[in-house]
């Protein structure tokens, strides 16, 4: 039918064109007026895979602000210092930021203030010296949104997904595995720790394009989301890409086309257009290719959301230009993987110990034959990090790594030259790859690289490793 094979059709060269980037799409999804008219997933994950959505995490704890607002715990003008008055005394700029210019991005801070791994995160917004008065120019900064999840939990008296677990996340239908990772208070991280399934980001979104209203039933606040997807801040001066550089409203980006925008790290996207009734879902990891969250930004606003809104402009979809939906079908998504020469393929058995002793593992051990085969490390090496992976050249494969759910791929991609690529997708989405050349004298050179906001940087290096006599 041509809807479906149109949608189809755009999902597909939106694939294509992020495995060059080397970028992992994990699943696609878009609705108009709450019907489907695209889906795609990435065998194993599918719409009901829980998986770390970072910075979209912002947009839900700037719901929970609205909705305690509506209720009169808080005014959204309320000095932010006057809620933590244990941290007292604080700069005159701190005094003077309100709740509405941390929800804005407006806050006093040019960037985040706490450090992932050391210290206070709640405590280091008040005592991080502010770089200029609040309300003047917008600043990105989770720390921000990790003090507005703390104040939501003190005024709440429970921790944030429990205080919205009654009041949004049942009525809509969310999963109840819903879950926010905590900073080392235990706060919820409402700047970057929502694990969710992408099904969830789709019925928030549908909420959002119904004005708060679900099954007859008003959830959010209609002021409060009207305010949060009106321009409260101008990102001119944003480097990240003229997609962001169209505004910001409360906890969302207003992109200059229209509507509104979710987005984390690693190409978490959440599109909503109310004047066509549009939505699209985009859950992936970018991280091993350079701004690849941005760049996949750009492709899926220019290369899905523009053709389906000229497709409902010309009423060839339905929604708000009239005409007839079809149904979409599923379309099965790829996991970049290392070109395979069958040409180069060639069986190792053995082990390898490292020249220098590090960085790197002691040692590494090969099975490997013309279809795939293991690769490990030996030796003492990390108390967190290892190696014990499947290999097989015409297929991914699933696997854990480093304790976290994972899916391998690999190839031959020269003579002598071995790559493998695995995608770990636990609390925190990472990707690491390899690269091992042997060289003439049988020395084996091994690339290694990691990407993921916390991933453990042992896990970057280069080595070299002799090959070890039976």
């Amino acid at each position: 039918m041509p809807d479906a094979a149109f949608t189809r059709d755009l999902v597909a060269a939106l694939a294509r064109r992020a495995e060059t980037l080397d970028i992992a799409v994990h699943t696609v999804q878009a609705s108009v007026d709450g019907e489907t008219v695209a889906h795609a997933v990435c065998d194993p994950l599918d719409l009901d895979t829980p998986q770390r959505m970072y910075s979209v995490s912002k947009t839900v704890t700037g719901l929970a602000v609205g909705m305690l607002a509506e209720e009169g715990a808080l005014s959204l003008d309320d000095p932010i210092a006057g809620h933590f008055p244990e941290l007292a005394p604080v700069h005159p700029w701190l005094e003077a930021t309100t709740i509405r210019h941390m929800l804005a991005m407006r806050g006093p801070h040019r960037s985040t203030t706490y450090k992932l791994t050391a210290g206070d995160w709640l405590e280091s917004y008040f005592r991080v010296s502010p770089t200029h008065p609040p309300g003047t120019v917008f600043t990105y900064d989770t720390s921000a949104s990790y003090v507005l999840a703390a104040l939501t939990e003190r005024l709440a008296g429970t921790s944030l997904p429990d205080y919205l677990r009654p009041r949004l996340l049942d009525p809509l239908g969310m999963s109840p595995d819903l879950r926010f990772l905590t900073g080392p208070e235990g706060i919820s991280h409402g700047g970057s720790g929502l694990v969710c399934t992408p099904r969830d980001l789709l019925r928030l979104a549908h909420l959002l394009l119904d004005d708060g209203v679900h099954d007859g039933a008003t959830l959010l606040p209609a002021d409060y989301l009207k305010a949060a997807t009106s321009p409260q801040a101008d990102t001119a001066l944003q480097p990240w890409g003229a997609s962001l550089r169209g505004g910001y409203g409360y906890q969302l980006w207003l992109p200059a086309r229209g509507g509104w925008l979710m987005f984390g790290l690693g190409g978490q996207i959440v599109y909503g257009d109310p004047a066509r009734g549009l939505a699209v879902v985009v859950t992936a990891d970018a991280q091993a290719c350079a701004s690849g969250d941005q760049r996949l930004l750009d492709d899926v606003l220019d290369g899905l959301v523009e053709p389906l809104a000229d497709r409902l402009d010309a009423g060839a979809i339905g929604g708000a230009a009239g005409g007839t939906r079809n149904p979409s079908s599923a379309v099965g998504l790829s996991w970049p993987a290392p070109r395979h020469d069958a040409a180069h393929a060639r069986p190792v058995v053995g082990r390898y110990t490292n020249v220098a002793g590090g960085p790197g593992p002691a040692e590494l051990v090969l099975k490997l034959d013309d279809d795939g085969g293991r690769l490990r490390s030996g030796g003492a090496w990390s108390a967190t990090v290892g190696w014990d992976v499947e290999l097989r050249f015409d297929r991914p494969v699933p696997a854990r790594l480093d304790g976290q759910p994972a899916v391998v791929t690999a190839g031959w991609t020269g003579v002598d030259t071995l790559d493998v690529r695995c995608a770990l997708h636990g609390d925190d989405l990472t990707t690491w790859r390899a690269r091992l050349a042997w060289a003439s004298d049988g020395t084996l050179a091994v690339q290694s690289q990691v990407f993921g906001e916390s991933a453990d940087q042992e896990w970057s290096f280069h080595a070299a490793y002799r090959p070890v006599s039976p």
